[in-house]
């Protein structure tokens, strides 16, 4: 039997004036029409409806065609979540098409096997008392329906939903729907994006007799010194992208060179240098923000901080820093790692290497990071290894 102590107290508000209602579609207006991260949108659709209607909790559920689910990625009071499209009050509207009402979840006649086997199932783990709910449908320009959303628990005296509240989450739907499908778009270019990058990437270790477990862990950390040397989240998760494609010039490169296992000619190594223009070349007329991210690792990767390093023999800050920070892991796991050149380094070889090239080969900045972090950089390399993983 539910404990009614559990429930946690909440203040009774009353329904918005309409200049209120008018200060909050303004506010979440500008806030979603310039986002375009999928998560951070959601969270606005979800945060716009539950002050809409007044309710205690919104989730956002989308529709995934391809796997016949439904999913939600923000959700208050919950974590994300994964279920068949047909599964619960959700899939109940989503098949009708239409919305759905309840005042009270434990006395609710029409969904009392679907209520018990959702709603009140996780309130029975979670303390929290399901009272009133309201499922609404929202559709794409084309008509299609995308998702939907779920408010629970009115947070005024009445404790139920009204007509005016579907109008009003309608309205919220209508407006953010199309910024969600705009949303929906960019995230899966970005992720197939991802994908043929990091796939080139492992490409172009394999033909130097690397493995993918490389790039695996230049990109980690890459993101972990990325955080550390002060830049945004945003930042750090567009380098871990876009280092995988660091080397990827060495495609042209040939094997007699690429493979050697002794130190190479002036020749060879002006050949072998060549993998920064060429890999500069092949990425830099991409107007996609990873690719062009991916251009300057590749084509900078190389430079020095004391201005002796190739193609371009730049110095300090003129070098990327997407670029320092790439240079920085990726010699890091290349001094760790066996090579057909040579063998493995000791870390403590390693750590007094980075200590003498602070300010030289590596921006000090970065090596900082470095130094601050190196346990989680050991954790990914651990991670990642080779013994585990090949």
């Amino acid at each position: 039997m539910h404990d009614e102590r559990q429930i946690e107290p909440v203040t009774l508000l009353k329904d918005h004036e309409p200049q209120a209602l008018l200060r909050i579609i303004f506010d979440y207006a500008s806030k979603i029409a310039d986002e375009r991260r999928l998560d951070q949108l959601l969270l606005l659709m979800a945060d716009m409806g539950r002050q809409m209607v007044l309710s205690d909790r919104c989730t956002v559920w989308l529709l995934d065609k391809e796997t016949n689910e439904l999913y939600s990625k923000v959700a208050h009071g919950v974590p994300p979540l994964r279920l068949p499209a047909g599964a619960g009050l959700v899939g109940h509207c989503i098949a009708a098409g239409k919305p759905i009402f309840i005042d009270d979840a434990y006395h609710n006649d029409e969904f009392k096997h679907v209520l018990e086997s959702g709603a009140i199932a996780m309130d029975r783990q979670t303390g929290y008392r399901t009272k009133a709910l309201m499922v609404i449908p929202f559709y794409n320009t084309d008509g299609d329906i995308m998702g939907a959303y779920q408010a629970i628990n009115k947070l005024t005296a009445e404790g139920q939903f009204s007509v005016k509240d579907l109008e009003q989450l309608t309205l919220v739907a209508a407006y953010a729907g199309k910024s969600l499908e705009s949303a929906l778009l960019s995230y899966e270019i970005e992720e197939t994006q991802k994908e043929i990058i990091f796939t080139m990437g492992e490409i172009g270790e394999i033909r130097s007799k690397e493995t993918g477990n490389h790039v695996k862990r230049v990109a980690e950390y890459s993101y972990i010194l990325a955080l550390g040397a002060g830049l945004s989240q945003e930042e750090a998760e567009l380098l871990k992208i876009a280092s995988p494609m660091h080397d990827i010039g060495k495609v042209a490169i040939p094997d007699e060179v690429l493979n050697k296992p002794g130190k190479l000619t002036e020749e060879e190594f002006e050949m072998m240098k060549a993998h920064t223009t060429i890999g500069y070349g092949l990425l830099k007329n991409s107007s996609r923000r990873i690719l062009k991210a991916a251009a300057i690792v590749a084509h900078q990767h190389h430079e020095k901080w004391n201005g002796t390093g190739y193609p371009q023999g730049l110095k300090g800050e003129e070098i990327h820093i997407y670029a320092r920070i790439t240079a920085v892991a990726d010699v890091f796991d290349a001094l760790g790692s066996d090579r057909v050149y040579k063998k493995a380094w000791e870390l403590e070889r390693i750590i007094d290497l980075f200590r003498e090239e602070r300010g030289r080969h590596f921006d000090p900045r970065i090596v900082d990071a470095f130094m601050e972090y190196l346990l989680q950089l050991l954790d990914i390399r651990e991670a990642y290894s080779e013994d585990i993983h090949t």
